[in-house]
């Protein structure tokens, strides 16, 4: 199927020829019709999947369709949600594209920066918002957004909302929107919570789940290494030299950590920034664009930070810190594997992080290569597993020894039957 055969409307078609687009993905080519017969619409897919022109294309046909370009004051007819001003500017850097042609006007409201621009936006007259929740309940109660002419709502990334704590924002948010409108809700995991939610937003919906776990984990080239805490900043070092020129994303679990990871970089004479929820929103857009245009060849994120990190060509992500939510490894490789692309994601396990390799595996239902021997490994328990060890799918196989997984790094492991307790890091969230 291509996006011809979807109908929908030439200036938006002819805007997606032009981003490339052809064929639509999985999520949009079941979403798309749904939306355009107006039904109201519950997503399940992660980050990665091509859900932003899921949602965005239907909502810019139905308001080219039925929007008077002509009238002197643009009214907000379709607002989108979503946690992170990263993932915020991405959805209006899409919505641009796709509606280049179409005459429709959108803009992002974000915190973290001064009101004044967004409030000169909204007085100028938009057809769009894609807000996140904080900010946008800040300008409603100023009055500056009126939802009285609203026609489609869209609430992305609700799962990662909750865990941010958004949750009585976006309850207060749902309370201010006109009962008629078309809803669309996505998220990459179905808690209670976010099932509550579901049901007080959406009317009567269809739903489309799309499970990437398995497509991801089969397309992205895979690998571990054992070693022990104190030898990760050494053994990222050495990966990071193997490969200058490579655009790497390293994945820290908490804010501490990632400041922790760059300074240890820094100390190598590898340039490297870190984006958390404590950067200033201009210090978050600056490392991000140098990494997009090649600027900075190293970026450190924490998950929540990384939601709306879209890089072509990332070569490499590396799991510093396994997580402690199964989901979110599939998230983190997803960046290197984003639609039809491949990649390759390699993940550092010290010995507490055992358990959680364990609850991944099971998760994309596969065992994650091991990688075998490195000049980093001090022969402690915690460097060793219980399987051998293996290279990783792929380019690994080939015996190159200049790439992580190469020969270089493989060797034999000792067994090791120790489980370690799991442990709650929750606290440690960004």
């Amino acid at each position: 199927m291509t996006f011809k055969e979807l109908g929908i409307a030439e200036p938006i078609l002819k805007a997606l020829e032009a981003e490339g687009y052809t064929h639509p993905t999985p999520i949009q080519e079941q979403s798309i019709p749904i939306l355009l017969k107006g039904k109201d619409l519950l997503g399940v897919a992660q980050t990665g999947t091509g859900k932003t022109a899921a949602f965005g294309i239907p909502i810019l046909h139905h308001l080219y369709e039925g929007i008077s370009l002509s009238q002197t004051k643009r009214k907000v007819k379709a607002l989108v949600v979503t946690p992170t001003r990263e993932l915020a500017i991405q959805i209006g850097e899409s919505f641009t594209a796709y509606g280049k042609h179409t005459g429709l006007r959108n803009t992002v409201i974000f915190g973290g920066v001064k009101q004044g621009k967004q409030v000169s936006a909204l007085r100028g007259g938009v057809d769009i918002i894609i807000a996140t929740p904080g900010r946008l309940l800040d300008l409603m109660n100023q009055g500056f957004i009126s939802f009285r002419d609203l026609e489609h709502v869209v609430l992305d990334e609700a799962d990662q909302m909750l865990d941010m704590g958004f949750i009585h924002d976006i309850k207060k948010i749902i309370a201010k929107l006109p009962p008629k409108r078309q809803s669309l809700f996505f998220s990459a995991t179905m808690p209670k919570d976010i099932v509550e939610l579901s049901r007080k937003m959406l009317g009567d919906f269809e739903r489309v789940t799309i499970k990437p776990e398995q497509a991801t984990a089969e397309k992205v080239e895979q690998g571990v290494y054992f070693v022990s805490k104190g030898n990760k900043p050494k053994l990222l070092v050495h990966l990071l030299e193997q490969q200058p020129q490579a655009s790497v994303l390293v994945f820290s679990r908490t804010k501490h950590g990632a400041n922790k990871i760059v300074k240890k970089l820094e100390q190598a004479d590898i340039r490297s920034a870190a984006i958390h929820g404590n950067k200033s929103q201009t210090a978050r857009q600056k490392a991000l664009g140098d990494f997009k245009d090649g600027k900075l060849k190293v970026l450190v994120a924490t998950d929540i930070a990384a939601r709306g990190i879209d890089v072509e060509e990332l070569a490499l992500v590396v799991n510093y810190d396994l997580p402690n939510v199964s989901e979110t490894y599939v998230h983190r490789i997803g960046r290197t594997g984003r639609a039809s692309a491949s990649g390759t994601a390699l993940s550092f396990c010290d010995r507490e992080e055992k358990p959680y390799l364990r609850d991944i595996e099971k998760l994309i239902k596969q065992e994650v290569p091991r990688l075998g021997a490195h000049p980093f490994m001090d022969d402690t328990p915690e460097e060793k597993d219980d399987r051998p060890p293996r290279s990783p799918r792929g380019p690994g196989k080939s015996g190159n020894k200049n790439r992580p997984g190469g020969n270089n790094f493989r060797g034999k492991n000792n067994r090791n039957t120790s489980r370690p307790k799991k442990r709650n890091d929750s606290s440690s969230r960004d």
